[in-house]
C-alpha cells in the first residue's frame, strides 16, 4: 500500500503536475517487446478494420486523448495473456496506428499515460485498462460480486477516505474490465424498408429488450431475454395485435452495474449507466459477444421493420458509469478526465446535473463528436429510427444553464441524418433551472409530465378544477402551440419504466421498494395513486373489479387524447412490479413482463380493450391531430372543431373551468381536419363525444343536440369488462344518459 508520506493531502505534498505516482502494490509493468505499428490514420476513430498499404489486411486503432503523454494499444489473446503496443503518431490530438494482421474478434483496451493530478482535474493512470469510446462490441462483465478495487484509478480502501481520490492506484485492471472487440461489419440494408410512420399517427410502446421476453412461453428458452428473442415472431406478434407503431427500448448501449448493486446480489436492469456508446449490450445476445451482438442487434430491428415497427432507443449521453471522483475508471476518465466531464471550480470534484456523479461536458466539441457519431451510427448502420434522450435538459445546457440554442440543439438540428429521424426529449434534470417541459425547439417531441400527473389526478378524483385536465386532452397547446410545433410534441404517458406500473397505480398509494435493499427510501413518493380501497393485492372482488375499470379508464384516456401515446410492455396485461415504483436494479419477476396474465379473463380483456381503442385512432384522423384545435366555429350554424360541456348538455363557461368537477364532456369534430391526405384531398372523419366521468357513484350527462348531432352511438363504455356489450346502443340528442361510476363513455356522432 502506499504509505501516507506518499499520499498528497489536499493543500500540500508533491508539487502539482509531478506525474509521480503512489506506488500501490509494485512497480508498472515492463511492456514487452512489441512489433511495429504502422502509421495509420487519425479518422475514424475508433478500431475500424480494413485493407492497409500494399493489401495488408489489419486494424486502424485512433483515439482522442488531448492531454496525454503516451497511448498504448493493447490487445488480448483468447488466454487473456497481453501485449502492448505504442500509438506514437499523434495528429490533431489524436493517438493514431495501424496494426497489421489484426482481425476481426481481436480484443482489445487502451493504456493512456499523463499527469495525476486530481486537484486539476487530471487523472491519468496508465495501470487501468481503458475501453474504447468508440468500441462496437464488448465482451466480458465487471465480477459479480462487485467491483475489484482495481478498476479504481485511486485507492479505494485509503485509510483517509476524505483524500482516497488523490491517491494513485498502480494495480493493473486488465483481468477486471471488460475488452473492446474489433468488428467488421459491411453490411448495406439494401434489403431493409424503414416505416417511417408519420409523427401523429404513432402509438409508442417501451419495454424492456431483456423483460419483454425472458418469461414467454413461445420464444425458445435459448433465446428469451435477448436481441434474437425480441425478434422471435411469438414476440413480434403480440406488438402487431396490439397495434403499436414503434418500441422505444430501454438503453441498449453497453452499461456497467454499480459496485454497490452487485454486493447486494443485484444488478442494474434498466440499463442507465452507459459506458460504451457504440456497442449494443453484451448480456442480450444470443449468439456471441465477440462482435456477433452486431448483427443480432440489426437482425431485430430488420424484423420489427418488416412487421412496420419502428426502432426507438433509450440512450443515456447525459453521464457515464464512471461515476464521481469515487468511481472507477472505465474508460473517459483515463483518457481525458478534463475534456470529457463537466468539472466544478474545485477540479476534483465533477458538476452532476444527473444526480449520477458526473455530467459530460458537451459543450466541448470531441464529446459532442462522440455523441453525434454515436447516434449517426444507430440510424445509418444499425438502422434504428429514433432517440429518446434521457435527462436531455443536462445536454442542452452551455456553461452552465440550460441553452436551447446550445451547441448540442444547434447541431442535431442542421445534421442531415439525425434531423430526420425521431427525437424525444426527457425534458429536464435535477439542477437549477432543469425543467424545461414545452421549451425544447421544434424538430423535438417531449415527455409530458404534465399530462401524467393531470389524468393520474383526474381519475383519483383530486384536481382542483378541469383546466389542466382540458389542456392536456387536446395537445397541450398551452406548452407546445409555438415556433411552429404541432400537438405531436407532447408524447402523452401515464406510466413509464420509472415509477408504478398501471396496475400499481391503482393497487398501492405508497411505494414498496424493500427488495431494492435500500430500506425503502429509493423511489418517489409523489405517485399521484389510488389503492381503490385496499393496499396490495387483495382477494376483495369489489375492489378487483374497481381496480379493472380504473385501468380502463386510464387507457382509454391516454388513447382518446391529442398528442402521441406511450404504453409500458405490460400495462396491457396488467402487469405488477409488487408496488416497486423503482425497480431499476429487479431483474427478475418483478421487473420481467409475465405472460401468463394473457390467460386469465380479466386481464386478456384488457389486452382487448387497449388492442381496440388503438386501431379505433388508426382509423380516425380526428383521434391523431396533426394540428392544434382552433376551438372556432367551423360553419355557419355555429359547430367546432372542439367544445367543451358540462354533465348538463351546456358548454363549459369561464367560470365552469376553475369549479370542481367529476364529469368533462370534450366534443371532437370530424367535420373538416386541418391538413389534406396523400393525395392532397381534404381530411373528413366522424366526430366523437367523449365522457369522461371520475365520480364515485352515477351521473346525468345531457348529449349535446344541433349543431354538434341527432344521435350518437356508443363505441366505448369502460364500466364494462367485455366491450363487445358496449357498442351498437343509439342515443338521441339532447337525452340525459346515466354515466356509470368512475367511467369513460366514447360515442360516435351517427
Amino acid at each position: 500500500m502506499t504509505s501516507a508520506a506518499e499520499q498528497r493531502a489536499p493543500a500540500g505534498g508533491p508539487a502539482a503536475g509531478s506525474g509521480q505516482p503512489a506506488a500501490v502494490n509494485g512497480a508498472r509493468r515492463a511492456v514487452p517487446p512489441v512489433p511495429a505499428v504502422w502509421p495509420g490514420t487519425p479518422t475514424p476513430l475508433g478500431a475500424r478494420f480494413r485493407t492497409g498499404p500494399d493489401g495488408v489486411a489489419g486494424t486502424n486503432f485512433a483515439l482522442w486523448a488531448a492531454g496525454a503523454e503516451a497511448v498504448r494499444v493493447c490487445l488480448f489473446d483468447e488466454n487473456g495473456r497481453e501485449t502492448q503496443l505504442p500509438l506514437t503518431e499523434l495528429t490533431h490530438e489524436i493517438w493514431h496506428g495501424f496494426v497489421p494482421g489484426v482481425m476481426p474478434g481481436q480484443r482489445y483496451g487502451y493504456r493512456v499515460d499523463g499527469r495525476w493530478d486530481p486537484w486539476t482535474g487530471a487523472r491519468w493512470n496508465p495501470a487501468k485498462l481503458l475501453l474504447d469510446p468508440y468500441a462496437r462490441a464488448v465482451d466480458g462483465e465487471f465480477a459479480s460480486s462487485g467491483l475489484s478495487a482495481q478498476v479504481y484509478g485511486h485507492v479505494r480502501d485509503w485509510p483517509d477516505q476524505s483524500v482516497a481520490d488523490t491517491v494513485r492506484d498502480e494495480r493493473d485492471s486488465a483481468p477486471y474490465v471488460p475488452k473492446g472487440v474489433v468488428v467488421h461489419d459491411d453490411d448495406d440494408w439494401s434489403d431493409d424498408r424503414r416505416p417511417k410512420t408519420p409523427w401523429a399517427d404513432s402509438v409508442i410502446y417501451e419495454l424492456h429488450v431483456r423483460g419483454f421476453t425472458r418469461l414467454h412461453p413461445g420464444v425458445p428458452e435459448e433465446l428469451r431475454g435477448t436481441y434474437a428473442g425480441l425478434a422471435h415472431p411469438a414476440a413480434i406478434d403480440h406488438l402487431v395485435r396490439l397495434g403499436v407503431t414503434a418500441v422505444e427500448l430501454l438503453p441498449v448501449h453497453q452499461f456497467a452495474h454499480e459496485d454497490h448493486l452487485l454486493r447486494r446480489g443485484l444488478r442494474n436492469y434498466w440499463g442507465y449507466n452507459s459506458i460504451g456508446y457504440f456497442a449494443p449490450h453484451a448480456a442480450y445476445a444470443a449468439s456471441g459477444t465477440t462482435g456477433q451482438q452486431v448483427g443480432e442487434f440489426k437482425r431485430m430491428v430488420r424484423a420489427l421493420h418488416a412487421a412496420g415497427i419502428e426502432v426507438i432507443l433509450d440512450v443515456v449521453y447525459n453521464h457515464t458509469a464512471e461515476a464521481g471522483e469515487l468511481g472507477p475508471t472505465l474508460s473517459l476518465k483515463g483518457i481525458d478526465n478534463r475534456g470529457y466531464y463537466r468539472l466544478q471550480d474545485d477540479a476534483r470534484r465533477y458538476a452532476d446535473y444527473t444526480g449520477c456523479g458526473n455530467t459530460l461536458h458537451v459543450v466541448r466539441p470531441q464529446v459532442l463528436r462522440l455523441i453525434t457519431d454515436s447516434l449517426r451510427y444507430w440510424v445509418t448502420e444499425m438502422g434504428v429510427d429514433g432517440f429518446r434522450f434521457d435527462l436531455a435538459a443536462a445536454l442542452a445546457r452551455s456553461m452552465h444553464d440550460v441553452d436551447m440554442l446550445s451547441p448540442f440543439l444547434a447541431v442535431i438540428a442542421q445534421d442531415p441524418v439525425l434531423r430526420r429521424v425521431k427525437l424525444i426529449a426527457e425534458p429536464w434534470d435535477i439542477g437549477s433551472g432543469g425543467y424545461q417541459v414545452g421549451a425544447f425547439p421544434p424538430l423535438w417531441t417531449e415527455w409530458n409530465d404534465r399530462y401524467r400527473n393531470a389524468v393520474r389526478d383526474f381519475w383519483r378524483h383530486a384536481l382542483p378544477d378541469v383546466r389542466e385536465m382540458g389542456y392536456r386532452l387536446s395537445g397541450s397547446s398551452d406548452l407546445y402551440a409555438w415556433g411552429g410545433r404541432r400537438p405531436y410534441a407532447s408524447v402523452n404517458f401515464v406510466t413509464a419504466h420509472d415509477g408504478f406500473t398501471l396496475r400499481d397505480l391503482v393497487s398501492y398509494e405508497s411505494k414498496h421498494n424493500e427488495a431494492n435493499g435500500e430500506d425503502n427510501r429509493d423511489g418517489t413518493d409523489d405517485n399521484r395513486s389510488w389503492n381503490c380501497g385496499a393496499e396490495g393485492e387483495t382477494d376483495d372482488e369489489g375492489v378487483r373489479a374497481l381496480r379493472r375499470r380504473q385501468l380502463r379508464n386510464l387507457l382509454t384516456t391516454l388513447l382518446l387524447s391529442t398528442g402521441v401515446p406511450m404504453l409500458v410492455a405490460g400495462d396491457e396485461l396488467g402487469r405488477t412490479q409488487r408496488g416497486n415504483n423503482n425497480a431499476y436494479c429487479q431483474d427478475n419477476e418483478i421487473g420481467w413482463l409475465d405472460w401468463s396474465l394473457l390467460e386469465q379473463p380479466g386481464w386478456r380483456a384488457l389486452f382487448d380493450l387497449t388492442s381496440r381503442l388503438i386501431a379505433l385512432r388508426h382509423r380516425h384522423p380526428v383521434l391523431r391531430r396533426r394540428a392544434f384545435f382552433s376551438g372556432r366555429a367551423q360553419t355557419a350554424d355555429g359547430l367546432r372543431d372542439l367544445a367543451w360541456f358540462t354533465a348538463r348538455g351546456a358548454e363549459m363557461t369561464e367560470g365552469d373551468w376553475y369549479a370542481p368537477a367529476a364529469t368533462l364532456g370534450m366534443y371532437l369534430s370530424g367535420r373538416d381536419i386541418p391538413g389534406r391526405d396523400e393525395r392532397g384531398a381534404p381530411v373528413v372523419d366522424d366526430s366523437f363525444l367523449a365522457v369522461l366521468h371520475a365520480g364515485e357513484g352515477p351521473t346525468g350527462f345531457v348529449l349535446p343536440g344541433p349543431p354538434w348531432a341527432q344521435r350518437y352511438e356508443v363505441v366505448v363504455d369502460t364500466s364494462l369488462e367485455e366491450q363487445e356489450q358496449a357498442p351498437g346502443t343509439v342515443h338521441r340528442a339532447g337525452a340525459e344518459i346515466t354515466v356509470p361510476a368512475r367511467a369513460v363513455l366514447l360515442l360516435r356522432v351517427a
